[in-house]
């Protein structure tokens, strides 16, 4: 081939902005039978302490989905600080640091591995059409030839794991209520109860419209409740997908004022709301936004025992003072199960900014969920540590978050996400329509 012929081949590809990353046909047929529908390994590990996939927990629609169907189970043992060294090759370095800094009251109960992971049909149905003809758009800051979810079922890099958890399926259109709770150094804390609201387009109840729509991965609507002080601020997100055509686009309402305003600090580092300082907004989902400002490394798959069936933690007989205490949530709610998990580096790129240089990501390979998330500052000192506690909403036929930690090893204060004391913590198949994605919405919304 002659060097204009391949000059002008690369200048095509240069001019589509595309990096190709789509697998073959006969790659994506392994999904479903050596691999599972989502593509994680289907067969159990060597020693068998992680088992085989067998289709994970079958979906009940009238099933009570925070019902503890494995509470009759005990731990195998408990990982604490005088048998750490034992176990240590399948911790994270944040869950190491955890007991380094409370050796005497932080420990992890490991109880037997179930992969109860499972998804609709059709989720699986577009993983695999999408791990044939969905790219990376250049700089990987986007997704071309994408529908809805799960582009790389067969990931080939860091960034394409990322982006599986970025888009991963969360039950349709979801209401959550939840409180965030800032927790300092003697344990006290002030819940800040919100309500929040996520829907893909695909999932309103008036339709997705090519044209509004055609850029637009979710819609996000969040209202503080409570305390009296923030009662009525509203922020409103519209995640899209190419980030380059169209950067994420957000408003806020602040009731004090009584005036909604663009909000392009909802992104990056900025102080995730109500977090007191201890969260960035692209901490919220453990990551969330674009992914442009770092190098992404996929450093292959390890073993790490993993909050997993967090039926405990989730727990409603169980209020907040249960389990929030000085330094760490009281261990007793938790429950740590072995499971595969893609270990993802992210490095911060020259010349960009963030008040983390570097993190380390622990995407589960049945969900694509981030479960463990650590965060360096720019002397590249281990300075938080996140753990996200998963289980599957039968009912629903999804893998969610039920309850988030975010630990501040500097300060030793931290953050709990949690839902026990709140009513309607999940409503799945929410009615909602575009227009209560709008501007004009969210006023509405803060005056009610």
């Amino acid at each position: 081939m002659s060097n204009k012929i391949i000059n002008a081949s690369l200048m095509l590809l240069l001019a589509s902005n595309v990096s190709l990353a789509k697998v073959t046909q006969d790659q994506a047929n392994k999904l479903g039978s050596e691999l599972t529908p989502m593509g994680a390994e289907a067969a159990g590990n060597n020693s068998g302490t992680i088992p085989a996939y067998t289709g994970g927990l079958t979906q009940d629609t009238n099933a009570d989905q925070l019902k503890d169907i494995y509470a009759d189970e005990k731990p195998l043992f408990t990982i604490t600080s005088e048998n750490i060294e034992k176990y240590q090759d399948n911790l994270s370095v944040g869950q190491r640091a955890l007991f380094e800094k409370y050796p005497d009251t932080y420990k992890m109960p490991i109880y037997k591995t179930h992969r109860t992971a499972a998804f609709p049909q059709s989720v699986y149905d577009k993983a695999k059409a999408n791990a044939t003809r969905t790219e990376l758009l250049a700089g990987g800051t986007g997704l071309a030839n994408f529908d809805e979810t799960v582009p790389f079922a067969i990931p080939q890099n860091g960034l394409e794991v990322i982006w599986n958890h970025v888009s991963r399926y969360r039950g349709g259109s979801v209401e959550r209520n939840s409180a965030t709770l800032s927790v300092q150094r003697n344990g006290e804390y002030t819940p800040i109860r919100m309500r929040g609201i996520i829907s893909p387009p695909q999932y309103l109840s008036d339709g997705y419209d090519s044209n509004k729509d055609d850029n637009i991965l979710f819609y996000v609507l969040e209202m503080i409740k409570s305390p009296a002080r923030l009662t009525g601020n509203v922020f409103l997100v519209h995640e899209t997908i190419d980030q380059v055509k169209q950067p994420r686009m957000a408003w806020s309402y602040n009731a004090g004022q009584r005036r909604v305003r663009r909000a392009p600090q909802v992104a990056y580092d900025a102080p995730g709301q109500g977090s007191d300082g201890l969260r960035t907004q692209d901490q919220l989902d453990m990551f969330n936004g674009a992914p442009d400002r770092y190098d992404w490394k996929l450093e292959g798959k390890k073993e790490i025992y993993i909050p997993y069936n967090a039926y405990k933690i989730t727990d409603t007989e169980v209020k907040y003072d249960d389990i929030v205490g000085a330094g760490h949530i009281n261990q007793d709610h938790t429950r740590y199960e072995l499971h595969r998990v893609w270990k993802v580096t992210a490095t911060l790129k020259d010349g960009a900014r963030h008040i983390y240089g570097e993190r380390t990501l622990y995407v589960d390979e049945d969900s694509w969920q981030i479960s463990l998330a650590d965060h360096y500052d720019s002397r590249g000192q281990l300075w938080r540590t996140s753990e996200a506690h998963a289980l599957q909403f039968v009912n629903a036929n999804t893998n969610w978050y039920s309850a988030l930690t975010h630990y501040d090893l500097f300060s030793g204060r931290y953050i709990a996400d949690l839902n026990n004391e709140e009513r309607d913590a999940y409503k799945f198949n929410n009615e909602m329509r575009r227009g209560n994605f709008t501007s004009g919405a969210i006023r509405r919304l803060g005056k009610l």
